[in-house]
């Protein structure tokens, strides 16, 4: 597979072709390292790679041959077990060689099941207990309101994750500090491992619990990157509060019989599953 060049470009029609285009290669990629490995989460890294492409590719401020610039922008990803799609959009951003790919979740591999800083450059912190990237991410908000810092703050969080008690203890502390270069992304599939979020512990109304906690908050379309561009450029204006994206995606997004399956949490596609999976993207890609 190809990583193509992405230039910018400030026409936002240009700037969303861009990002598809990185997207579909991701996905294509990210199922191409679970096959590979024989183990992974497919589902939650075809829902959130809009969002990392988006991020990743036009959003974020950063520079691979400096991965520990002072000014750079800060990304967490919490929901860290969605190591495919992370990897992924960081090796094609410059990070590591994309052969390193291939040896996702092998022994030895720094491409562990979850993320791990002190691997591999542009983790910025490691994750995978869910409930615990997001308050890392406000604790380095509050650094750099502390040090008047130009850098902003971005956390992705799975919706399941959002059942757990620390991340309602981060965003009521965020709110009241007003952390206005925190921007938090929830990818919002409404499944989890083994069923849905509604079923297993109600969030709704969940953007209405994100503003009574002091946020600004924005629904969008997880997959229309059009959307999701707009958004993060609503984001980088200056304010005195954080800002949350409710991100409304699918699970599987983009294979047919991966789309909206609890069953896809995790798992590992047949050759024939594989081969489908991959006609169903490049067709996507050619359309």
């Amino acid at each position: 597979m190809t990583i193509n060049v992405v230039t910018s470009n400030n026409d936002l029609a240009s700037r969303a072709d861009q990002v598809r285009a990185r997207a579909n290669w991701m996905r294509r990629r990210l199922l191409a390292m679970i096959v590979k490995a024989g183990q992974g989460h497919p589902g939650g890294d075809l829902s959130a790679t809009d969002i990392l492409a988006t991020l990743y590719f036009d959003v974020l401020r950063i520079d691979p041959s400096r991965p520990d610039a002072p000014d750079r922008d800060r990304f967490v990803m919490s929901k860290g077990h969605c190591t495919g799609a992370l990897y992924s959009a960081l090796a094609a951003r410059g990070f590591f060689p994309e052969a390193e790919l291939d040896t996702y979740l092998q022994p030895e591999s720094r491409l562990n099941g979850h993320p791990n800083r002190v691997y591999l450059p542009g983790v910025e912190t490691n994750t995978g207990p869910l409930g615990h990237g997001f308050p890392v991410a406000v604790g380095i908000a509050i650094a750099g309101q502390i040090d008047r810092a130009d850098y902003r703050v971005f956390a992705l969080t799975g919706d399941g994750e959002l059942q757990e008690g620390s991340m309602w203890e981060a965003a009521m502390l965020a709110g009241h500090r007003g952390l206005g270069r925190l921007t938090v992304i929830v990818d919002r599939n409404r499944l989890q491992q083994g069923a849905r979020t509604e079923d297993t512990n109600a969030l709704e109304p969940l953007a209405g619990k994100w503003r009574a906690f002091g946020w600004e908050v924005e629904e969008v379309d997880g997959h229309d990157v059009t959307a999701l561009l707009t958004a993060f450029d609503a984001a980088a204006e200056p304010r005195d509060r954080p800002r949350v994206i409710i991100a409304n995606t699918a699970k599987g997004h983009g294979v047919s019989f991966m789309r909206d399956q609890a069953g896809w949490h995790h798992g590992v596609p047949s050759a024939a599953q594989f081969a489908q999976a991959i006609e169903e993207l490049e067709a996507e890609m050619a359309s």
